[in-house]
Parts: structure tokens; C-alpha cells; sequence
């Protein structure tokens, strides 16, 4: 089918400042701000891609190396909830120590070259129990997230025992700390007082009292040390705003709350849907549905659903192609800020009483989201896929952003249940852009397409023949500048741009599906052919590197330009040290140019433009034992010194149940809700405390369950027809660290 897109008339629209309020200028200089389309860092664009952490979800021995597989994944701000109850479990006694250490967290960040947003609360919702709201403030004699004075009395000394923690890590100190975010979805969202729940199950209060409430929070926050270059409020579903926060938006598309109420499959979402989030008078088919003119503040996202958890009534194996395409969506549809909830998934603290922390729908400690980065570091398909986006923001960002959303007409009405129908739109400044591609749709399959789509410019029409493979999606070039060199369009997508000994190379890859043609302008002189290639015009040059999806997976950038595929995480630090981490002892990397790693690792033949390198370590068997030892229940033996020489080890256990938890000395330190996926379990905290008692209890899965209450006497008795718990299959999986 053939598809036209008339992009004539549209040019970016009006440029303003958003004025002090969202602008701070470091010790040395530098300054950060935001106007009405997007960040500038020093007055040039600069494109946020934010990943949720937990800090205090995480052990702490655990946060760097995650930090910097962030970093390497293409985030460059780390975005992370302070739990109320988590600081302050009992009433008047704070906790900064250990996992809960947020200075040392920031730090951490800052070394890495992260920038922070903490996400301050009172309500923190994520799942926490109560919102992350102690337990001790329902007995108060006032209603939470009101302007209450005596509820505004405690908020302010929370936020004076944060401020005292992070002094001097604000960007305007020289820290990493950029932004802060005031209460989570006030007037939207809640969660239940978990000391009710199964009884009269109350909920807190949602709030009432608008931007009053907002204003009044940033004043107690500025009041009290927390002096970010801007504050941020989540936007969406009607929440309270003020135009003196940054509104921050999202998206799910797998969606556990629905549940609730529910009945039968889960519905396709609208979310795989372009829309235009940066024009007025449009009308989106999504929730968006902003307080304030939209042309008047960048469109900007802190919870696109990077992961979901499995609550107790649905459980579903997340499918990790649909976070890039979510990406994809956005971008296309005007964002210039992504941000992911979560990204990195994390394990609850038991309370100092042996209070469960996390709110009764999921499970009692694991928050691991299925997220891009595990609870226990592992990497998913979705971390590896995401790169490509992230280096294209990084390297390409400055071009997107001022560049206005087109879409062809009735594209923003498309039905999720419409798989024939091309998802296409354009960003343009006019006469270049990017056309982007969407064939992914959540709770359902898309075709493999071939189509045709025109793209008319004030100066040129550019046409596009392609195609593309199921839930795939595509970011292609039209008029694109590659160094004074013109690419007039391409089948591939352009991933990063780098410089090494005074060449410069781009790197594009060809989404599944497409033929990765490029078109020159004429006058340039074309050497070689892929996956690597050399243009010329006049005094111009410039290398061409083309990988396809896999490749483009295994890439990452370091520090100093260079390029390296593996499977395996990779890890720089922050004087260029380079480690891999991995469930293999031996691994092949390919680097470029091909002798980055030449007497780092053993070098193979060539591949081509990479070099072939073989890293490897010797192989470690972990066996276990593992016997019934009562109905349900299995004793775990994991042999002494089973991690000696290893990064980490991960139990992984394939079962069938309702419900798995594993207890090491009678303590619990993992639970899973089964959806049919292996439940890994990292052990490195652990390792002090192996080979202990580890017991594993599933319960079953009951069909006919009737509880008997006939007798006289107040007895209950459950009554089962069949249940269902069976431990399919249990192992260890080393992890190893190699030093390169």
C-alpha cells in the first residue's frame, strides 16, 4: 500500500525559555535548563533518557556495577523513589545506613556521570507498602497528602533529614542531583492502608487540595536544602499541576490493576499508537489530557513502562520488545524526554520488625518488574534493544528535538486491534527528518509489512520502499548530514556517530525485516560496500559501518569512541578499565577499529571491519542437592564455598504453583508469583551464609477450594479437590567477572 505524509508547512514552532524555575548553573559553569520544547545543557539541546532504581530495593554492595550498566546501556539519569517507610519505619528514628545510604547512592551516580532525579514523596506509591507511607501515620489525627499543618509539619521534617543527607549533591553544588520530583500522581492514584487490607481494606487518601498542596510541598522542599535546577510532578490521569513544576508523563500498555475489576483477557491498549503530544488543539486518543497548552511545556516521560510486575491476578511473561517500541512511540509522537519505569528491578527489605514491605497485590520482597536490568543485574532482551535508541538520542538527540511531530491523517485514531494499517510518523524541521516505523502491538501479533511511504518536504519528496518484520520497529533518515555529506534517505537506522584517530565513522542498523538501502546525494563517491563502506564529497569523508539487529544488541560505546559486540554485560569504569560480566567462561567479543582489545584478550581472525577476540575463564559446576522433606516443601544443600572465585551464582528454579518463596535459615530472601518463567534468585548476599538451611516452599495452585464452617464450634476447614505445587527443575547458574 502506499502511504503519503505532507510535511510541507510544518517548521518547529515558537522557542522560549521556561523561564528560573527550571534552569540552575553549576560552580563551573555549566547550566542546565528546559524550554518549551526540550533540555539544554550550555544552550544546546540536550536529550534525558531516565531509568527508575531503587536504591534502597537493592543491596548496596550490588549499586555500582548496576549504576554503570545503566550508563552503558545509553541512561543518563537515574530517576529513584525515597521510600518514606523506608527511611523512617519507626516514628523518629531515621535510617541512612547500609542499603538505604542515598548519599552514597548519588555519589555513586555522580561518579559515573550520572545525573539524579529523587523522587521525594510523601506518597511514593511503587508498590510500597501503604505508598511508601509508615504505618505509624494512620493512627494520626489528620488526613495524609492534605495541607493539613500538622501533616505538612512532618513532611517538612522528612524532608529535612533528606536535605541534610544529599547537602552539596545538587547540581548547583556541583552534584549530580538535577531534579525532584513532589508526591507521585496526587489526586489520581493511591494505595491501600495495608494494616486494613482483607478486613475493611481502606485506601489512603488521594488528595484534594490541588496545586495548593504541589506549591506547598516546593516550598517546605526549598526550604529544607532541596534546591533542584527544576521539580517535577507526574501529570497524568487529572493529577494535581502547577506551572511551576514539569509536567512528566508515561505509559503502560500491560496493565495488572485492571484486575481489580476485570474479567477475561487483557484488553490491546492504544499505547502503539502515534499521537502528537506537542501541538495545541489536538485531541489524543490516549489519557493525555494536559493542564496547560501543550506547545507551552516540552512533552517529557518518567514512567513508560520499561517492565511490568506480576500482580497476584495476573500473571504474564512480559514481552521485552515492546519497551523499544514504546520508546519508538514516543519519540515519534514529539517526547523529548524518556524515562522508564522501571529499569532496573530490585528485592524489598524485610522491616526491623519482620514487616513485609511491599503492598499485598505482589510479592512479599521481589520487585524485580521484568525489568531491562533483573532484580539481581541480569540483562534482558529489552536492555540489549534499547541502545540503539539511546546512542541515537545521544549522538542524534540535537537534530530531534526541535523537530515538530507529523502525522498522516487519521494515524492517531488507528484501532490496537487494526494490524494492517502501517503505524508511521514523522519528525521534521521542515526539510530533514526521521521517519518512524512501529509494527509491534501489545496483546497482539502483527504482520510482517511491505509498503510504500512518501514523505513530502518544502523542498523535496522522499520514497520509501520498505518493509519490516513483525514487532519490529525503525527510526529512518531523509536529508540527513553525515559530516557536510548528504544522506538523502535510508533503509537502516542511524545508531551513533564516532570519531577515532581522526576518522569518523557512523554506525546504522537495519531493522528485522528491512533490505538497508542507502541513497546518496550524487556527487558523493561511495567505496567498499557493507557492512562497512566509505563516502566521499569533496574535502568530505566518512566511514559506514552497518550492523543488523542482533549486532546492534551486542553493541556498546566506550569512553574513547571505540565499539564493542558482546552478549555479556560490559562494564567501564570511569577511567576506562574495562570488565565483563557473564553466565559464560567463554565468550567472543568483537571490537572496532579491530585491535581496541589487541593484548587485553587472546585475538582471533578478523570479522570483517571488527576484530575477533576470545575471552575465557575456567568453568565452574555448582552442584546442589535438593530433597521433599514435607508436603510443599524441598531442602536446598548448596555446597561450602560454591561461590568461591565467582561474581555472583543464581539459583533458577522452574516450578509449577501459586506461589514460590525461598527461605535461607528459616528467613525469607525471594518470592515469585509463578507465570511459567525461570524465578532466578542471586545468592552473592548471600554468600556469607551458604551453605545454611535453604528450604523452598510452593504453594499450590487449588482447584475446589471450599472452606467448611458447618461445625458448632467455630471451626473453618479448607476442603480441596486437587492442588497443584511441583518443582520441575532447580540448578545454579555461575556468574562471572573476566577483567579485560
Amino acid at each position: 500500500m502506499r502511504y503519503v505524509i505532507d510535511s510541507k508547512s510544518d517548521k518547529p514552532g515558537a522557542l522560549f525559555s521556561l523561564g528560573p524555575d527550571f534552569s540552575g548553573i553549576s560552580p563551573s559553569g555549566d547550566r542546565i535548563s528546559l524550554n518549551n520544547f526540550y533540555m539544554e545543557k550550555n544552550g544546546a539541546p540536550f536529550f534525558p533518557v531516565s531509568g527508575e532504581f531503587h536504591y534502597s530495593r537493592m543491596d548496596e554492595r550490588r549499586w555500582e556495577d548496576e549504576l554503570i550498566k545503566m550508563r552503558m546501556g545509553g541512561v543518563n539519569i537515574v530517576s529513584t523513589y525515597l521510600f518514606w517507610n523506608h527511611m523512617e519505619e519507626e516514628e523518629g528514628v531515621f535510617d541512612f545506613t547500609g542499603r538505604r545510604d542515598i548519599r552514597r547512592f548519588v555519589s555513586l551516580c555522580a561518579k559515573h556521570g550520572l545525573y539524579v532525579i529523587l523522587r521525594v514523596g510523601p506518597f511514593d506509591h511503587g508498590e510500597m507498602r501503604n505508598g511508601g507511607l509508615p504505618d505509624w501515620l494512620y493512627g494520626k489525627p489528620f488526613e495524609v497528602r492534605t495541607t493539613h499543618p500538622e501533616f505538612l509539619a512532618y513532611v517538612r521534617r522528612l524532608y529535612a533529614e533528606i536535605g541534610r543527607q544529599v547537602q552539596g549533591q545538587f547540581f548547583r553544588d556541583g552534584g549530580p542531583i538535577i531534579g525532584v520530583q513532589l508526591d507521585n500522581e496526587y489526586m489520581h492514584s493511591s494505595a491501600p492502608w495495608e494494616i486494613t487490607t482483607g478486613i475493611s481494606n481502606e485506601w489512603v487518601n488521594p488528595g484534594k487540595d490541588g496545586e495548593a498542596y504541589i506549591l506547598a510541598l516546593r516550598e517546605i522542599a526549598l526550604d529544607c536544602g532541596l534546591t533542584p535546577a527544576f521539580f517535577t510532578g507526574t501529570a497524568w490521569g487529572g493529577a494535581a499541576y502547577s506551572d511551576r513544576v514539569l509536567p512528566l508523563w508515561g505509559g503502560y500498555a500491560y496493565r495488572p490493576w485492571i484486575f481489580y475489576s476485570h474479567k477475561g483477557e487483557h484488553p490491546a491498549t492504544e499505547e502503539y499508537i502515534y499521537q502528537d503530544y506537542h501541538r495545541n488543539g489536538v485531541q489524543c486518543t490516549d489519557d493525555f489530557r494536559p493542564a496547560y497548552a501543550p506547545e507551552t511545556r516540552p512533552y517529557a516521560c518518567c514512567e513508560m513502562g520499561g517492565g511490568m510486575m506480576c500482580c497476584y491476578y495476573y500473571r504474564f511473561q512480559y514481552p521485552y520488545k515492546s519497551v523499544d517500541a514504546l520508546a519508538n512511540i514516543k519519540l515519534g509522537s514529539g517526547c523529548n524526554f524518556l524515562g522508564y519505569y522501571m529499569f532496573h528491578g530490585g528485592t524489598n527489605p524485610i522491616g526491623k520488625n519482620g514487616t513485609y514491605l511491599n503492598e499485598s497485590q505482589v510479592p512479599k520482597l521481589s520487585y524485580d518488574y521484568q525489568a531491562a536490568l533483573g532484580e539481581f543485574g541480569q540483562i534482558r532482551e529489552s536492555y540489549s534493544r534499547l541502545k540503539a535508541i539511546h546512542y541515537f538520542t545521544r549522538f542524534f538527540g540535537d537534530r530531534v528535538a526541535p523537530m515538530e511531530t507529523v502525522l498522516p491523517e487519521g494515524a492517531s485514531k488507528i484501532d490496537p486491534n487494526d494490524l494492517e494499517t502501517l503505524r508511521f510518523a514523522v519528525r521534521t524541521d521542515g526539510e530533514s527528518g526521521f521517519l518512524f516505523i512501529n509494527n509491534f502491538q501489545d496483546h497482539r501479533t502483527m504482520p510482517e509489512k511491505k509498503e510504500q511511504v512518501v514523505i513530502e518536504t518544502s523542498k523535496e519528496n522522499y520514497t520509501f520502499d520498505l518493509s519490516i518484520a513483525s514487532e519490529e520497529n525503525a527510526i529512518l533518515p531523509f536529508h540527513f548530514s553525515m559530516d557536510g555529506i548528504l544522506l538523502r534517505q535510508a533503509n537502516a537506522q542511524p545508531v551513533l556517530r564516532t570519531e577515532i584517530k581522526d576518522r569518523v565513522t557512523y554506525v546504522f542498523m537495519v531493522p528485522d525485516g528491512m533490505d538497508g538501502t542507502f541513497c546518496f546525494e550524487e556527487a558523493a563517491e561511495i567505496t567498499g560496500g557493507r557492512p562497512f563502506f566509505t563516502v566521499k564529497k569533496g574535502g568530505a569523508e566518512a566511514d559506514v559501518l552497518v550492523v543488523n539487529r542482533e549486532e546492534a544488541n551486542q553493541l556498546f560505546i566506550l569512553r574513547d569512541g571505540s565499539l564493542v559486540l558482546t552478549d555479556a554485560a560490559l562494564l567501564e569504569d570511569e577511567n576506562g578499565a574495562l570488565r565483563l560480566e557473564t553466565t559464560n567462561a567463554k565468550n567472543i567479543l568483537r571490537c572496532y577499529p579491530a585491535d581496541r582489545l589487541q593484548g587485553k584478550a587472546q585475538r582471533l581472525s578478523d570479522d570483517g571491519p571488527f576484530g575477533a577476540y576470545e575471552v575465557k575463564t575456567e568453568e565452574k559446576q555448582i552442584p546442589i542437592a535438593c530433597e521433599p522433606c514435607a508436603p510443599c516443601r524441598w531442602t536446598i544443600s548448596v555446597p561450602e564455598n560454591a561461590m568461591e572465585g565467582l561474581k555472583d551464582a543464581r539459583l533458577q528454579i522452574d516450578y509449577q504453583g501459586d506461589i514460590g518463596m525461598l527461605f535461607l535459615n528459616d528467613v525469607m530472601i525471594s518470592d515469585n508469583f509463578c507465570n511459567g518463567a525461570t524465578w532466578e534468585v542471586g545468592l552473592m548476599e548471600h554468600r556469607d551464609k551458604l551453605p545454611g538451611s535453604m528450604l523452598l516452599k510452593i504453594t499450590p495452585i487449588k482447584e475446589g477450594a471450599n472452606v467448611n464452617v458447618e461445625s458448632a464450634m467455630a471451626a473453618r476447614n479448607e476442603e480441596v479437590k486437587k492442588s497443584i505445587a511441583e518443582l520441575n527443575q532447580i540448578r545454579v547458574q555461575p556468574v562471572y567477572e573476566m577483567t579485560l
